[in-house]
């Protein structure tokens, strides 16, 4: 039998052997093997949802104490940015930003200054968006809501892919450990009828 139904038909019997009387202890073994790997893989899920729950939450507290403690302002550049406004790989897409002097106020009127990320080949004086923190310095764009939830999702999936992927990887060398114990079953058989047709 091909096609899908024939891989789940020797799925099944791969799970389950039954009264089989061609089934070798070993098969049995193996499929205990699989159920238990398929088995901790379903067990691992409300885990790796748990994980994923638990790292939205602490996201989502880092993003309130950054929307919190930092605000949005505007910088200068004080020189021109490197490079052209389109890569040259043919493709038209806009061109990496590059970095530029730049000055800036804070909430007290106190003049900064430091490097900011500007577009290609914009001249000195253009004014570039940036964040700033309570002692008005540079500092990063707070997490968004969707980006916490992205945060948790992976994390949920990560934690999943890891747990399953090591079930695998112990089912996978289980299963070769069999193959290679049927095999030298299979050699010692043929060795021991060679040697009785000799009678």
């Amino acid at each position: 039998m091909r096609g899908p139904s024939g891989r789940i038909a020797r799925f099944g019997r791969r799970v389950h052997p039954g009264r089989n009387p061609l089934a070798r202890t070993g098969d049995r073994v193996e499929a205990l093997l699989l159920l238990l790997a398929i088995a901790g893989a379903f067990l691992a899920i409300p885990f790796a949802a748990a994980f994923g729950s638990e790292t939205y939450a602490a996201q989502t507290a880092r993003a309130a104490q950054e929307r919190a403690t930092r605000h949005p302002a505007t910088a200068v550049s004080l020189a021109a940015a490197a490079g052209q406004p389109y890569s040259t790989d043919g493709a038209g897409a806009p061109a990496a930003q590059a970095t530029v002097p730049a000055a800036w106020f804070d909430a007290r009127a106190a003049r900064h200054t430091g490097e900011v990320l500007a577009d290609p080949g914009t001249p000195a004086g253009t004014r570039v968006p940036i964040w700033l923190d309570q002692h008005g310095e540079l500092a990063g764009e707070p997490l968004s809501t969707s980006t916490s939830a992205a945060d948790g999702v992976f994390a949920a999936l990560l934690l999943w892919t890891a747990i399953t992927g090591a079930l695998a990887g112990m089912y996978g060398i289980a299963r070769f450990a069999l193959t290679r114990l049927h095999a030298a079953a299979w050699d010692r058989a043929w060795s021991e009828a060679r040697h009785d047709s000799r009678f």
